[in-house]
């Protein structure tokens, strides 16, 4: 009873030392407290020397390069998603955003606090990104585009975004109900760049959606929709994991390179965003909790994620013992006994290239190398990912659990007449799980929260999650917040559940 209280009296310490950590990082927020110098963009010829916010792998990214190195010091900083630059900028982190012209009227109606400068930095062309060689594909969505833009039903879509206020919503694209005899139409796109691609309703909506689906209809495909980093559309289409790429994907040299592009179905400009003179509205807490996780049913994001985090978690630890157990098994066999050269050498060349190289890198091989010319689902591909690294590091500790066994037990067993195997599985291995218990429930916790770079393969965990709230409501303190209490309950189950067990296997020793 006594252990009870005292665990129950450091979740809840725990729990008020993350809450009172978070509100102090609200506070800071809202008072803006920065130590950088500011510098003040009212036109494009101040940019040198600035601190310039760009989403990574864009158009905006590419110009702003330009800059990157000058004599005037300006700085570059890349973020995964415009939302995040924009959090940036309202906290004085940087002194301005270059996005394109739509996404950024997006951002500054729901953020008053922010402007546009009047002078764009660049016009360009917007069009969908096809496999090298594809050339069937390619006519095919050029066709359906063509008659598209003549019978007028992309200019519609496009004006039922961002047309006047008499057009803007009076014009949805509905689907049509026509036979779909060609398959399925993979699209890659990002879906945090309104109006052009966004999550509404926990469906991914907006003008590239919708011509999309026009297209579909056109040709009489299915549409599946798969979100990712925007810097991997290009290289999803490339492996074969998409057949389109549409997100508001400006034509490029570079691009050209790797990819071919559809016929052009609007243009659009690359602007800079800047705070102004505006205040943003201040919402109370509950406001904010709302505006976060019930409006919408955006709390379903975390659900979603939640679950397929647990389930990447649990089967890839399944697979990380059982294997990593395995090569366990040949390396001591191997040390003590000899033999099993191969199978050792094999097994130590595995250890050193999963431990020596970033899990999200062997995330990304598994993915878009390992399983490109196969549409296998994503949370196998975690699984299979996560449990292949686990497994490295399980074997090492299962390798030093059998080494603590003092080899008089090994030898008892083979006095007994018990062969190796069945020394090593009755005798060996259930004393050795006991000593490596504590390290094997770390190893747990570790992969928890290792899946949170899931969201690079596209896949909705516990991360992608509260990543997608933020890119809807552009407030970065409470989804986030909320994921790392989530993680921290986890963690806490976890810690529990793990001294339980260790607790009650050890009874008999006393």
């Amino acid at each position: 009873m006594i252990k009870n209280k005292k665990r129950i009296i450091l979740v809840m310490m725990a729990v008020v030392v993350v809450l009172f950590t978070f509100a102090i990082v609200a506070f800071n927020s809202a008072t803006k407290v920065n130590a950088k110098d500011k510098n003040e963009v009212t036109c494009v010829d101040d940019l040198p020397g600035a601190s310039i916010g760009v989403q990574l792998g864009t158009t905006a990214d590419i110009y702003a390069s330009d800059y990157e190195g000058d004599d005037a010091g300006t700085q570059i900083e890349r973020y995964n998603k415009g939302a995040d630059a924009i959090q940036a900028l309202l906290q004085n982190k940087i002194d301005c955003v270059m996005i394109d012209e739509q996404p950024a009227k997006a951002f500054v109606k729901k953020n008053p606090s922010l402007v546009i400068l009047d002078e764009a930095f660049a016009d360009e062309e917007y069009a969908f990104a096809i496999a090298k060689g594809n050339t069937s594909l390619t006519a095919e969505v050029n066709e359906a585009l063509a008659s598209l833009k003549e019978d007028g039903t992309i200019d519609s879509i496009i004006h039922n975004y961002i047309g006047t206020d008499e057009e803007i919503g009076k014009s949805p694209y509905v689907k049509k109900d026509v036979e779909r005899t060609k398959g399925t139409l993979v699209v890659a796109t990002n879906a945090t760049f309104p109006p052009y691609e966004y999550y509404e309703n926990d469906a991914i909506v907006g003008i590239d959606m919708d011509i999309m689906q026009a297209i579909c209809d056109e040709l009489g495909y299915d549409l599946s929709i798969e979100d990712m980093e925007f810097d991997s559309i290009i290289t999803a289409v490339q492996s074969g994991k998409a057949d389109v790429g549409a997100a508001g994907m400006t034509v490029t040299d570079e691009r050209k390179q790797n990819v071919d592009f559809s016929d052009s179905y609007t243009t659009a400009k690359q602007v800079i965003i800047v705070s102004g003179d505006g205040q943003a509205a201040s919402l109370s807490f509950s406001e904010k909790f709302h505006q976060n996780f019930i409006e919408d049913n955006r709390y379903m994001y975390l659900l979603k994620g939640l679950v397929n985090t647990i389930v990447i978690t649990i089967f890839a630890l399944l697979i990380g013992i059982v294997f990593g157990s395995l090569l366990a098994i040949v390396r001591t066999t191997h040390d003590r006994n000899g033999g099993l050269n191969i199978l050792n050498a094999l097994a130590k060349v595995y250890l050193t290239v999963i431990r020596g190289t970033p899990t999200m890198v062997q995330l990304l091989i598994i993915y878009y190398v390992v399983f490109a010319s196969t549409n296998v689902s994503k949370v196998f591909v975690a699984i299979i990912a996560f449990g292949l690294n686990s497994a490295a590091y399980v074997a090492e500790v299962v390798r030093s659990g059998i080494m603590s066994v003092d080899q008089g037990q090994f030898e008892a067993g083979r006095s007994l007449g018990l062969p190796y195997h069945k020394t090593m599985r009755l005798i060996i291995i259930p004393q050795a799980f006991k000593n490596i218990l504590p390290a094997l429930g770390n190893e747990l916790i570790t992969l928890l929260k290792e899946t949170s770079i899931s969201g690079y393969i596209g896949l909705v965990d516990l991360t992608k999650g509260s990543d997608i709230i933020r890119s809807v409501t552009y407030e970065a303190m409470m989804p986030l917040g909320m994921v790392a209490l989530i993680y921290l309950c986890l963690v806490l189950v976890l810690t529990m559940l793990v001294n339980k067990l260790e607790r009650s296997l050890r009874k008999n020793e006393r």
